[in-house]
């Protein structure tokens, strides 16, 4: 499973965030968490797979893996930048303070230290694990900026006239905050300034991301302990207006937020320029089980983003949707490679894809997975956009284990995990369904 179209899924076993989403040398490069000898979460390796476009993928197999003291338990989330021509990873490594005897992938009671550590590359694939990690921020002392387990997830980018790395941490693990600090040598780091919602955005903020889009601030984020329901994912993936000043440093954030996207599965963004310029996330897709052939985890496709009246879309990459364009009558005609579908809704009407139900209620966009989906206390079935106000033009990406929802080009998308999708296609539009596949089998 070493190439990958559409979609990049685990090359076995278990994946979770995406890491050092970059383009370098003319390669998209996406590490990721990575554990390599069982489909389960335990001590975290970095995964490498690499794109010429977005869509076909090839893993390239381990590049990060836990070498010293500070990284003994896990080479933990982090991002990369370029830097005279060098690949520079920068990730937090866990050390516990005690293993659990019984399974030494987990800590006793959270007692952990988080350090954020960095690495460098000639070419982006050859990393000396042994030789040239180094601690670029030490695990954190002062309850007044941090915490010394939960901070976590460094992204880095460059400014006007310094670096800059944003990470995730909590107050009393009680408030969700993110750190700022500063750089002119990506080595020596000062702290600068830090910003949070109180605790109105869940416990601990992990894979911050700060960026601008034509000259606007965005920051997105996964709060836990986001949800406050009976369902289990209580952790989200949200985004917000927001804006970095570099001469007060100090950073500000809307008392707005938006989920970014609301299937309740998506997770962990990070983002990146793409060769175009234009902002683009990807994100890790949560999985409850194990796929028949043995993997878990899979990333959402890569998605624009962009700002309109205040509000943050997430569109379908052109390079996706450009991907998709030999037109087919039946879903069977798509086998296994996924398909896109198009159509229109008016209010009542819904289409069932294989099972994956997608219908519109009032002005919003809803689905129902029940009947392609692991059944078990606190999943989450249905979900539900906010009222949609630019149309109903319905774009669906479909494949195996993933449907993706876009309504209006990014205004809202819903993204799912699904089972058992069949190879059918029914509902009550009046509009035609447009089936489109990829062009190269």
């Amino acid at each position: 499973m070493s190439e990958q179209r559409l979609h990049l899924k685990a090359p076995d076993n278990w994946v979770n965030d995406p890491n050092g989403f970059l383009y370098y040398d003319g390669l998209y490069h996406v590490f990721y968490q990575y554990f390599p000898y069982g489909p389960r979460w335990g001590t975290m390796h970095w995964g490498h797979a690499v794109s010429r476009d977005l869509v076909s993928w090839e893993h390239r197999g381990v590049a990060l893996f836990p070498t010293k003291k500070e990284d003994q338990n896990g080479c933990f989330s982090g991002c990369a930048v370029v830097k005279d021509g060098r690949m520079y990873l920068i990730y937090t490594g866990i050390h516990h303070e005690e293993s659990d005897p019984e399974d030494i992938h987990e800590s006793v009671g959270d007692h952990f230290t988080a350090t954020q550590m960095m690495i460098d590359s000639e070419d982006g694939f050859h990393f000396d694990n042994w030789k040239d990690k180094k601690v670029i921020i030490p695990p954190i002392t002062d309850p007044g900026i941090g915490h010394t387990a939960h901070t976590r997830d460094p992204k880095v980018w460059r400014g006007k006239d310094a670096w800059y790395l944003i990470v995730g941490s909590t107050f009393e693990e009680k408030e969700g905050k993110v750190l700022l600090y500063q750089s002119q040598d990506l080595q020596t780091w000062k702290y600068v300034c830090q910003a949070d919602k109180g605790s109105q955005l869940g416990w601990m903020w992990e894979c911050p991301d700060y960026f601008e889009v034509d000259g606007q601030g965005v920051l997105t984020l996964s709060a836990m302990g986001l949800l406050k329901n009976s369902e289990k994912e209580k952790n989200q993936a949200i985004c917000l207006l927001a804006s970095f000043d570099e001469d007060s440093q100090e950073m500000k954030l809307s008392d707005s937020w938006q989920f970014m996207d609301y299937g309740h599965d998506l997770y962990a963004s990070q983002s990146n320029l793409d060769e175009a310029g234009r902002r683009v996330a990807m994100a890790w897709m949560r999985m409850p089980q194990a796929t028949k052939e043995g993997w878990i985890g899979m990333f959402c496709s890569p998605r624009v983003v962009e700002i309109k009246d205040g509000h943050i879309y997430f569109r379908m990459h052109p390079n996706i949707r450009n991907a998709y364009a030999k037109r087919i009558e039946k879903v069977t005609e798509a086998a296994l490679k996924g398909y896109k579908a198009s159509f229109e809704l008016e209010d009542g009407e819904e289409v069932n894809l294989g099972g994956f139900r997608i219908y519109r209620k009032g002005e919003r966009l809803c689905t129902d997975r029940s009947a392609v989906y692991p059944t078990f206390e606190g999943a989450y079935l249905e979900a539900e956009s906010p009222e949609v106000k630019d149309g109903w033009q319905i774009e669906a990406l479909v494949e195996e284990h993933l449907v993706e929802v876009f309504v209006n080009d990014g205004e809202y998308v819903i993204s799912s995990i699904v089972y058992g999708l069949g190879a059918f296609i029914t509902g009550n539009t009046q509009k035609r369904i447009e089936l489109l596949t990829e062009a190269i089998f």
